[in-house]
């Protein structure tokens, strides 16, 4: 009989020590999981990130465009690109554009040196416009007005679509995003046998949203520029921590 007893007591602290390695293990893998659930009655929450993106055309379109001037002297350079820039924002407007949709950005003159870099053999001016396209039927051809009225001294920039009301698109994002949020949230919830309670807080980041850009035209053209604006994309993230009962 003293046999048995012994094999008994040696036995004993091998289960204590195998408990003790599962424990250590299954603390480890809760230590790297996302959600993290707080002991106590008053204080388990459960955070998590949901993400949501909504779609939408664009409606206006923006260009940019400058007019580049070559002279002997600076008043020269400068009126010169000046009256063609006249002539395009006024183009423009008789093309129906609002003008209050036409705004200078720059105007630039530089000294050009010859060979020796330091005698100046010429200045060159250099005026900036944007020009807000609301109706796109209208791009087209607004393009196609620019270049043909300010001929080889046109320099297209720019040309990009964006949306100029996109507040239901930033609403829809934000619904999907907490949407995808309380999802994982009650996943999470069910599956540590707890329930989902009230919001404790919510912070939010907007993805960027930059215009939808497109090649910029040639400095001279004849026919119509093809445009196409595509879809733009509205996102929005948002970290949310529930209370879990």
């Amino acid at each position: 009989m003293p046999i048995p007893a012994r094999a008994t007591s040696l036995r004993f602290p091998l289960a204590v020590a195998a408990v003790g390695v599962v424990a250590a293990t299954l603390a480890g893998c809760d230590s790297q999981s996302g959600p993290t659930l707080t002991p106590g009655s008053d204080s388990r929450q459960v955070t998590v990130v949901g993400a949501g993106e909504v779609q939408g055309t664009p409606d206006t379109l923006t260009v940019n465009a400058s007019m580049e001037f070559l002279a002997p002297d600076a008043t020269g350079a400068m009126n010169q690109t000046n009256d063609r820039q006249k002539a395009v924002i006024d183009a423009l407007v008789g093309a129906g554009i609002d003008r209050k949709d036409i705004a200078t950005t720059a105007a630039d003159l530089q000294p050009q040196y010859g060979s020796d870099s330091t005698t100046i053999s010429a200045y060159r001016a250099t005026n900036a416009i944007t020009v807000t396209i609301r109706d796109l039927a209208k791009a087209s051809d607004a393009i196609g007005l620019i270049v043909s009225t300010g001929g080889n001294a046109t320099r297209i920039n720019s040309i990009s679509y964006s949306i100029e009301d996109d507040s239901q698109l930033v609403r829809d994002a934000r619904a999907r995003a907490f949407e995808d949020a309380k999802d994982r949230a009650t996943q999470y919830a069910q599956l540590s046998g707890l329930g989902l309670g009230k919001v404790i807080s919510i912070s939010e980041s907007a993805a960027p949203t930059p215009p939808v850009p497109l090649p910029a035209a040639p400095r001279a053209m004849e026919a119509a520029v093809p445009l196409e604006p595509g879809q733009q994309t509205v996102g929005f993230s948002v970290t949310v921590v529930w209370q879990l009962n």
